[in-house]
């Protein structure tokens, strides 16, 4: 299924504008390519490998990736498949504002023992900032959390609009029917879809420049007016019983100083967690953001924010954890039985 699929070649991210602090392999901590088993068995005894105890030896683990149910490129099979490959034991699936992968994700892992937590990374803002929560959801979700993936349906259509007609002043003609062409599904459009509509359409060279110049954060593109406040996407996750991870924290631009602001506003609407490690890092700064982390209490989650093979980032590819009083969020209470390889809760989705 994955046959002839370059995962290793480094390349800058078209679905994430940002610059690549760690540019080289040195440093960085990957998944093995080649597992003793072979793709499409079974590991043979997925619960004698449990998560370790601290975030610098971690392995096996990646608690951020996306599927083509939003703006990742292959179907949810096929990224369990590729996690299989490269040795992934644990993981999550954490498409954008929704769930519709994560049934067919469990399944193949299911068949293939991995433990796979289901997940969402949710839109939200702070103080006028976008901000992505992922709701890590052990025990399933409620009904309120049922109806906060609606508002945010309805959020993302009504921000597709908007992207559109700011893009229409720019030269691109009819956007909202571009972008859901570069999509190929009915799915909900993202940045990326409008980013290589710009592309196609020959206004910009490529998907860095895309965001650089029209969809990066403060740009033309760049909506976040339709997104519900932080706080009651927060309460949305702790309904259900989930834990409420900060994305990629060190990717919003932040002084420090306002992190310590937006992880306070967090703590006191329930949020528990944050990436410490979210793909390539610089070391320097990911040291001192393990301390920022530890000062509040939060657990540390890692992830590569993985979209697409052949880009900078693969399941499993991360600079390594520094070495910290960081609590895993995998020694969270709820997430008990996924970090141990215990038999899973019934979850309703």
């Amino acid at each position: 299924m994955l046959s002839g699929v370059s995962i290793d070649r480094v390349c800058r991210d078209p679905h994430h504008w940002w610059p690549i602090l760690t540019k080289t392999p040195c440093g960085v901590m990957r998944m093995p390519t080649e597992t003793s088993h072979r793709p499409g068995d079974p590991i043979s005894d997925p619960l004698s490998s449990p998560l370790a105890e601290t975030l610098d030896v971690a392995a096996g683990v990646d608690l951020h990736m996306h599927s083509r149910a939003s703006d990742g490129k292959l179907t949810p099979t096929e990224l369990v498949d590729l996690c299989h490959v490269r040795g992934i034991r644990h993981m999550a699936l954490t498409d954008h504002d929704t769930l519709d992968g994560v049934a067919e994700a469990s399944e193949r892992a299911r068949s293939l023992g991995l433990k796979l937590l289901p997940a969402a990374e949710l839109s939200c803002q702070w103080r006028g900032q976008g901000i992505h929560i992922v709701a890590m959801l052990p025990a399933g979700v409620s009904e309120g959390f049922t109806a906060g993936l609606g508002v945010l349906a309805n959020a993302r259509k009504a921000r597709s609009r908007e992207i559109a007609h700011r893009l229409e002043k720019i030269g691109l003609e009819d956007g909202l029917a571009r972008a859901r062409h570069e999509a190929g599904s009915e799915r909900p459009l993202g940045r990326p879809d409008f980013a290589a509509a710009l592309v196609t359409a020959g206004l910009v060279p490529d998907m860095p420049t895309a965001f650089k110049r029209y969809l990066g954060a403060g740009k033309r593109g760049d909506v976040k007016m339709h997104w519900p406040e932080l706080a009651t996407v927060v309460g949305w996750i702790r309904d259900s019983g989930g834990v409420a991870v900060i994305a990629h924290p060190l990717r919003y631009g932040m002084t420090r100083r306002k992190r310590d602001l937006l992880f306070t506003a967090f703590i006191e609407a329930g949020g528990e967690a944050a990436e410490l490690v979210s793909g390539y890092q610089n070391p320097n700064a990911t040291f001192d953001f393990a301390r920022q982390l530890h000062f509040h209490g939060l657990y540390g989650s890692l992830g590569s924010d993985f979209h697409y093979p052949g880009g900078a980032l693969a399941p499993g590819t991360i600079s390594p954890p520094p070495r910290s009083h960081v609590v895993p969020v995998w020694r969270h209470p709820a997430l008990a039985d996924f970090a141990t390889g215990g038999s899973a809760p019934s979850v309703t989705l």
